[in-house]
């Protein structure tokens, strides 16, 4: 015979739970928060960061505190590893790349010691910015479908660059070749956006693909000209260059971008404050300023939910370029 539960226990075994969750987010912060960048202090991600906290923390409360913590090696791994090790409890952070949560997890499976999806709680995104193709200045093309046909005509004989293997650029120019028919031409992988602007205004590459906030100030100054962004649309800073979807390769889409995550199980009720506390703080009109010198796109109207579905496309879409290109990292 069945045991039967009084209600008044039911009841308090069932709302247990979401109590436990409640008092959490009412004590919560307890202490420093610490966000965790997975790379060198430096550069439009670790900039973006930095902005984030520095205007979140007066928001949470007046013995809040953000402490911006850089954590660098194996392409973000370290850094994400550590956070994904911590208590769920709201005070762990993690600022994630398409390198940290796309690229090389789908690269490397078997030495990413996590699920990018499913060993995080996604919090808001909170930018995004174009991969751009870019040609040293006196290439003799002048379009991105010219450079297209070229590569076809001479299958292997140019040579591209991407700051480093299974870097979004890298991905971005393996999606080029394989939405333009097979194309081929030789991978040279770079340490980080500087080499990439150097070989370029050097003409030792022939074309590249790089975050456009590591090419622009090169390209305004001439040393290099832009041909298409990856983004679906055209960039405020370069409007007279064509998305890569509307200039050669129709449903082309290929951008970096920067998410917030917890670890898995951070409670709903600090996931929600923290997501509207983000929003309000990339809503500001001098963020967005000052973001966008950087070629980062502010995002204010993300969603936990939101964020969740597009970490899981962008991680898929990767995969897929990965598999599709028999792309593999040698030992």
């Amino acid at each position: 015979m069945a045991m039967s539960i009084p209600r008044r226990r039911l009841a308090a075994i069932v709302v247990a739970p979401f109590l436990g969750h409640a008092a959490k987010a009412q004590g919560w912060p307890a202490r420093p928060i610490i966000f965790t960048i997975p790379f060198q202090a430096g550069g439009s991600a670790d900039l973006l960061a930095r902005l984030v906290a520095e205007r979140m923390t007066p928001r949470l409360g007046s013995n809040a505190r953000i402490v911006v913590e850089n954590r660098a090696g194996a392409g973000g791994i370290i850094g994400s590893e550590h956070v994904r090790r911590q208590p769920a409890d709201g005070h762990a952070l993690l600022l994630a790349t398409p390198s940290t949560h796309g690229t090389v997890p789908a690269l490397q499976p078997a030495t990413t010691p996590y699920d990018p999806v499913s060993d995080f709680t996604p919090i808001a995104i909170l930018g995004r910015a174009p991969i751009a193709l870019a040609v040293p200045k006196d290439s003799p093309h002048g379009d991105a479908r010219a450079l297209i046909e070229a590569l076809r005509a001479a299958p292997g004989r140019a040579n591209w660059g991407s700051s480093g293997i299974g870097s979004v650029g890298h991905l971005a120019g393996e999606l080029m070749a394989l939405m333009g028919g097979g194309l081929q031409a030789v991978h040279v992988p770079y340490r980080g956006g500087p080499g990439i602007a150097e070989a370029l205004a050097k003409s030792e590459i022939q074309f590249a693909w790089e975050p456009l906030g590591s090419l622009a100030a090169g390209a305004k100054d001439g040393l290099f000209r832009i041909l298409a962004m990856g983004s679906p649309n055209r960039h405020p800073l370069f409007p007279e260059v064509p998305a890569m979807r509307e200039a050669a390769l129709p449903g082309f889409g290929a951008s970096t971008w920067n998410l917030m995550l917890g670890p898995r199980g951070l409670p709903p009720e600090i996931v929600g404050r923290l997501s509207s506390i983000v929003n309000a703080v990339l809503a500001e009109a001098d963020i967005i300023t000052r973001l966008a010198a950087a070629g980062i796109d502010a995002v204010s109207d993300s969603t936990p939910g939101r964020t969740a579905e597009f970490l899981a496309a962008e991680y898929a879409k990767f995969r897929d370029i990965v598999q599709k290109a028999d792309l593999k990292i040698s030992s």
